[in-house]
């Protein structure tokens, strides 16, 4: 369109004015090159931005902590750079630590709690089922000696197992001039150190189904484990039954019977 001519010129004046017409049209090009030029540069320069400096228009990284320094982590957030290290299970040992054995809650007995901390006197004198048989201890003179480091197995008549006796029995034990009978019945239900139910099983197992124990009094306690069943026989033939085994004392265990065994008396 520049180069249109409306009206016919003098020869002379056209040719001067065609080229001043494109001398304009190539200046007007230059000078949209050099624009041109100008954005690309100005382009790349905002990409290729120097190391550590961020682009115009661009968000700003976080800028890293001196060498030597740690940032402290937000909470529960390991700090960056150090492993993320999981946190242990409830009642799991630390690492490197060895595993404790799991405990076992104790059974309870009359419906009292027995303390695995206490001893054999302490927790028989906290069961209101275990009442006749702490009074025949101390009447034996026995609460000191099942108070002491032992270990002992004691296997505890419950109540109802001394009225299974013949009437006035457990009344005459109980007086001082039998003293010594009394302390006799009671020994034979003691054996030295600790014999779980698992032990009994094992070694009635072992003596195909009958395992024999020496008791404190010094006469045999036979214990026979059939159909799930524990049980005692005297050497008089009398027969006991454990109902509540385990029962963890801070100086043995104790298992609870339903009977009283009896060792050979005058």
């Amino acid at each position: 369109m520049l180069n249109r001519i409306y009206a016919a010129p003098p020869p002379g004046v056209a040719i001067i004015f065609t080229e001043s017409l494109m001398t304009l049209k190539n200046s007007f090009y230059a000078t949209a090159m050099v624009s041109a030029l100008a954005i690309s540069t100005a382009a790349i320069a905002q990409t290729a931005t120097p190391p550590g400096a961020p682009a115009t228009g661009m968000q700003q990284a976080p800028t890293a902590p001196a060498t030597g320094t740690q940032t402290a982590p937000t909470q529960g957030t390991p700090a960056q750079g150090t492993p993320a290290q999981a946190a242990p299970n409830a009642g799991a040992p630390a690492a490197g630590t060895p595993a404790a054995p799991a405990a076992t809650t104790n059974p309870t007995v009359g419906g009292a709690a027995m303390d695995a901390t206490k001893t054999i006197t302490d927790n028989a004198s906290a069961a209101p089922n275990l009442s006749t048989l702490v009074s025949a201890v101390k009447a034996a003179g026995l609460a000191t000696t099942l108070s002491g480091t032992g270990p002992f197995t004691v296997f505890a008549p419950t109540n109802d197992a001394f009225t299974r006796l013949a009437p006035g029995t457990v009344d005459t034990l109980m007086k001082p001039a039998n003293k010594a009978t009394l302390a006799k019945v009671l020994t034979y239900h003691v054996v030295p150190g600790t014999i779980t139910l698992a032990d009994l099983q094992q070694r009635a197992t072992a003596g195909g189904g009958k395992v024999v124990l020496t008791t404190v009094e010094g006469e045999p306690l036979t214990i026979e484990i059939a159909n799930g069943a524990v049980a005692l026989t005297d050497v008089n033939g009398n027969k006991s039954y454990v109902e509540t085994p385990d029962v963890r004392q801070s100086n043995g265990v104790v298992h609870v019977v339903n009977g009283v065994v009896l060792p050979k008396l005058n």
